[in-house]
């Protein structure tokens, strides 16, 4: 291990043979994000020209939607092909695949963590039930995200009878990955970071590749300053590491040593969005909840689900997880979703990944952005753009029960709770239940195959999945079921005997746009 200055590491990335492959850990919000390395990698090409043509791989999003995490490599000539778990906080770099100037392939945030640690141990890739018939199944999209990505990345096999998907691995050039400290050994660790994330397995896929591994950190430590457990990745498989005493715990800024759960603290909110339709969909989505299950949340509506639970105080009766490998604590909103406050403990993402692959989870709580009549739903492909998944399909895949939230339509679209009903001011100019999703990130098919209970929840009408079809559940007391509902989707639901949602919902939703 040799500890480097910026300069320095620009020097080595700057004589980084044309076409290496680069992957690298961190997620939103600047979570366990190694942007000063990254920042070298840009100032390299900017400066010198070098490195070019870049295979960049990263497992989930990262960035700040201006210069930060990905960002860094979005420059014409800089990167290549990008394979991507999650794309929208680059918007640059989202521009240059729609316009084929990069290859651009976006595969489940799982799965590339997975693949990074096959690769890292030598086997031939990742056999995975994960992503069959979404639109990473080569009998789709195989994640290809624009015309000028024609390589196969991922391939359809058999084992044992079973269709599964095989990720090719391929060689780690550098591996970039972030802690809190390096002592003088060279080993990371990452005790004051709210997440491991993918950290080993990024570092053993580059150095088993025959690769580089960089690490960034907070703080040089003696030999022996912190305990054997808390070494996230030895100091064997680090190369050169840069001490950046400015360095943030996330885009907040500073150290809140409660999320890294060291100590009790308050929780850290971003004051998200909050209207009737929100809290409508969070109340009667939160009625699904089963007492003594593992529970997975996702971003957007569904996390207002895990609100609900805090303020009922019924934060025991539920074991939660998120992707980024946290087990309980009191999750955090918007851009620092992925972080808990207070947590019980701390997983590698790629652990936790393995107890959703492995059918470890009862319940998740999802958003919806489209859904068709086959129970497809889509939360990765917009306007012609790929957005990307991240944990979303491999937390989906084996869940054995998917409870979806989201507004009934969008863009424009105006709703209040007034007597215990629902009142539609304006409708959404876009429609959200169309007659075919434009990219399947959760296959109705696959469910029902799997036996899987899957319910649609939006503010105005309750759907479920069934071996025969989507069948309309509930409507909202106050709305017309033609009018509202049934002339407003791009698929005619089965509809026998829809109840109405409880009043109670539609109080309380009342009830807080008084208070406030």
């Amino acid at each position: 291990m040799k500890i480097v200055t910026k300069e320095e590491l620009r020097s080595i990335l700057a004589g980084l043979k044309e076409g290496a492959t680069v992957a690298t850990s961190g997620a939103g919000g600047g979570l366990v994000e190694p942007d000063e390395a990254l920042s070298c990698f840009e100032d390299a090409f900017l400066q010198e020209g070098s490195p070019r043509n870049l295979t960049l791989v990263h497992a989930l999003g990262l960035g700040d939607r201006g210069r930060r995490g990905t960002n860094r490599f979005a420059h014409e000539g800089m990167v290549r092909r990008v394979i991507g778990g999650h794309w929208v906080w680059s918007p640059t770099m989202l521009r240059m695949a729609q316009e084929n100037k990069i290859e651009a392939y976006c595969l489940p945030g799982g799965a590339i963590m997975h693949l990074f640690r096959e690769i890292g141990a030598g086997r031939p890739g990742l056999f995975t039930h994960v992503g069959l018939g979404t639109f990473v199944d080569p009998r789709q999209q195989g994640g290809r995200c624009n015309a000028i990505s024609t390589e196969d990345v991922v391939e359809l096999v058999q084992v044992d009878g079973r269709d599964v998907l095989r990720y090719k691995p391929f060689p780690v050039d550098v591996g970039v990955i972030r802690g809190t400290y390096v002592d003088d050994a060279g080993n990371i660790s990452t005790s004051e970071e709210p997440a491991d994330l993918d950290i080993y397995s990024v570092a053993l896929a580059a150095r088993n590749s025959g690769g580089i591994v960089v690490a960034q950190v907070r703080e040089r430590v003696p030999r022996g300053s912190f305990r054997p457990r808390e070494v996230a990745v030895p100091g064997n498989l680090v190369d050169y590491v840069i001490v950046c005493p400015e360095q943030q715990q996330t885009y907040q800024g500073g150290y809140h040593l409660s999320l890294a759960g060291l100590e009790h603290g308050d929780v850290i909110k971003n004051a998200g969005k909050d209207d009737a339709a929100r809290r409508i969909v969070a109340a009667r989505a939160a009625e699904e909840l089963i007492p003594g299950t593992t529970l997975n949340f996702g971003f957007g509506m569904s996390a207002d689900v895990a609100e609900i639970i805090f303020r009922t105080g019924r934060q025991n009766d539920f074991w939660f997880t998120i992707e980024q490998g946290i087990h309980g604590g009191d999750l955090l909103t918007g851009d620092m979703f992925g972080i808990a406050a207070n947590p019980m403990g701390i997983l590698s993402s790629p652990e936790q990944f393995d107890l959703y692959s492995g059918g470890g989870l009862d319940m998740t709580f999802l958003g919806l952005a489209e859904m068709d009549g086959a129970g497809n739903v889509n939360v990765s492909h917009f306007g012609g753009q790929i957005s990307g998944p991240g944990g979303f399909i491999d937390i989906t895949q084996r869940a054995k029960a998917v409870v979806f939230c989201g507004s009934f339509d969008t863009k424009g679209a105006r709703v209040r709770a007034a007597d215990g009903r629902l009142v539609i001011e304006r409708h959404g100019e876009v429609r959200k239940l169309v007659e075919r999703v434009a990219g399947i990130t959760f296959s109705g098919e696959q469910a029902i195959a799997d036996g899987k209970k899957v319910v649609y929840v939006t503010e105005r009408a309750v759907f479920e999945l069934t071996p025969a079809g989507v069948e309309l559940i509930e409507v909202a007391p106050g709305i017309d079921i033609r009018a509202d509902v049934l002339d407003r989707m791009g698929f005619a639901p089965i509809v026998r005997t829809p109840r109405l949602m409880s009043a109670r919902f539609f109080e309380t939703a009342a009830r807080i746009d008084s208070a406030a």
